[in-house]
């Protein structure tokens, strides 16, 4: 029988529904699984275990006396720690927020907690969402469950590792250049970065503005498509929001996709790919068409070679905006032990900061200052127009793009760090979605060398059923999403 830590969403809820476990078994069971694992993954910043038996036990009270629950009522999430949570602490894995507990709680922890959800805690990331591989937290790097020796990705490195350990049945990331895909296709589970103002920002502490959207990580398509329906919607705290009409997400869970069409742009499978992660998508690839998709491997999006460029202004530029706000006068760390009120603020921020975090803010204030604004930043902006308008023109053909999730398997820990730009390249793959302001969803998609391979795929704006229903016809075709590591 499968431990209950390794449940998905829709099993836990149908034990509980049928009453063979209780909430308080389904958490007490991740509790312990965190408690063996966690010591070598260390996905987590923080941990809310009594407040989590408290959540189970009152969800089992009110499913005793007959209350109509979501499916979501009584099953343990962790949440990634840029997304605030009332009173508890939410500290970005940054030192300059190691103290901080939020007033509030943000809109999709909200949501989570009016469907019942049990939260376990908060987990670890790249400093301010920063990074590719979860080693620039301020506090220690996260382990991939698969190997322990090598990185979960990033910068939702914790929420994936979680989910793949049994830490949690499922988690909350946030992606600006590819944060929950990678992670995902790292840890070989489900990664879904939805259409920029699709779920709400209110609450997400701010990466670069015009890229951040929160997704979810799960172990298959079911669990993402039901985590979906209850995060998205609009919201008239975020001025991003879109006002649309947000459809039953799990009505696109068919396994037929007899007739799609299906493009593969090339400039995702070129240079930087490891040819065995590029073999492993062409069986993929292969499996989608058995399946009756119609696959084009003569897809071109030129302008996709500069959206790595792009983003390293875009985002960049937005983040020296947003963490301007932390200056040791208003909240978070500060240094009081010079002779000026300057002074103070560079130490604080000198102190603060980690390198990574630095390094990007003098990227964008330089891409801002005068003289450079145009150069830079405008020149990237008219970049972004380009790429996004070649997805809108290959979407007049195609019902959705498929490539690779990240260029390479796992990584070892310290491998990258010494050379950013190998790291950024970490992102070539996911960053366009982002640019483009697109959806895209990562499936397991295979193993090499024992560490797992995501497959992405990419759809229109809001055309999240679209890439939740290819994602789900090939992985009911296929086993990998059932592969689970051994710690």
């Amino acid at each position: 029988m499968i431990e209950l830590c390794n449940l998905t969403i829709h099993e836990a809820n149908r034990l509980l529904i049928e009453h063979q476990i209780s909430s308080v078994e389904l958490t007490d069971a991740v509790l312990r699984r965190l408690e063996q694992v966690e010591p070598r993954v260390r996905a987590f910043v923080t941990l809310t275990q009594e407040q989590a038996l408290e959540q189970a036990r009152e969800i089992d009270r009110r499913r005793a006396v007959g209350e109509e629950m979501g499916v979501l009522a009584g099953i343990p999430v962790a949440i990634k720690d840029v997304l605030c949570t009332q009173g508890v602490l939410t500290t970005c894995s940054s030192r300059m927020l190691e103290n901080f507990l939020p007033p509030y709680d943000a809109t999709v922890v909200t949501a989570l907690k009016q469907a019942g959800a049990v939260i376990v805690g908060k987990t670890n990331m790249d400093e301010f969402a920063m990074g590719s591989s979860t080693e620039n937290s301020a506090f220690y790097p996260t382990h991939n469950p698969w190997d322990l020796e090598r990185v979960p990705g990033g910068s939702s490195g914790g929420s994936a590792a979680a989910v793949a350990a049994g830490e949690a049945i499922y988690s909350l990331g946030s992606d600006t250049g590819g944060s929950v895909r990678q992670p995902a296709s790292l840890c070989g589970v489900v990664g879904l970065k939805p259409t920029y103002g699709l779920v709400s920002r209110f609450g997400l502490i701010a990466f670069a503005s015009s890229l951040d959207q929160v997704g979810p990580l799960t172990r298959d398509v079911t669990d993402c498509a039901l985590v979906m329906n209850a995060i998205a919607g609009y919201d008239s705290r975020d001025s991003t929001s879109a006002p649309i009409e947000v459809p039953d997400y799990t009505t696109a869970l068919v396994p037929d996709i007899a007739g799609l069409k299906l493009g593969v742009p090339r400039e995702y499978y070129g240079e930087g790919i490891d040819p065995a992660v590029r073999d492993t998508l062409e069986q993929a690839l292969g499996v989608l068409e058995k399946l009756g998709a119609h696959v084009d491997r003569d897809v071109s999006l030129p302008s996709s070679k500069y959206s790595l460029a792009a983003y390293y202004l875009i985002a960049p530029s937005e983040a020296s905006s947003n963490l301007a706000r932390y200056d040791g006068v208003k909240y978070g760390y500060s240094v009081r032990d010079t002779e000026s009120m300057w002074g103070d603020m560079f130490k604080t921020r000198e102190r603060g900061f980690g390198a990574e975090v630095k390094r990007r803010i003098m990227l964008g204030t330089f891409a801002l200052s005068a003289g450079y604004y145009d150069a830079y930043y405008a020149k990237a902006q008219k970049v972004r127009t380009l790429i996004k308008r070649e997805f809108d023109q290959a979407f007049e053909k195609y019902d959705a793009l498929v490539t690779p999730t990240s260029p390479t398997v796992a990584f070892k820990i310290g491998e990258k760090t010494s050379d950013p730009i190998q790291m950024y390249l970490s992102d070539i793959c996911t960053v366009p979605i982002n640019i483009a302001g697109i959806t895209a969803i990562s499936v397991p998609a295979g193993l090499v060398d024992g560490l797992p391979v995501g497959m992405q795929i990419i759809g229109k704006t809001f055309a999240e059923s679209m890439v939740l229903r290819v994602a789900y016809a090939y992985e009911q075709a296929t086993e990998w999403y059932r592969k689970r590591p051994s710690l």
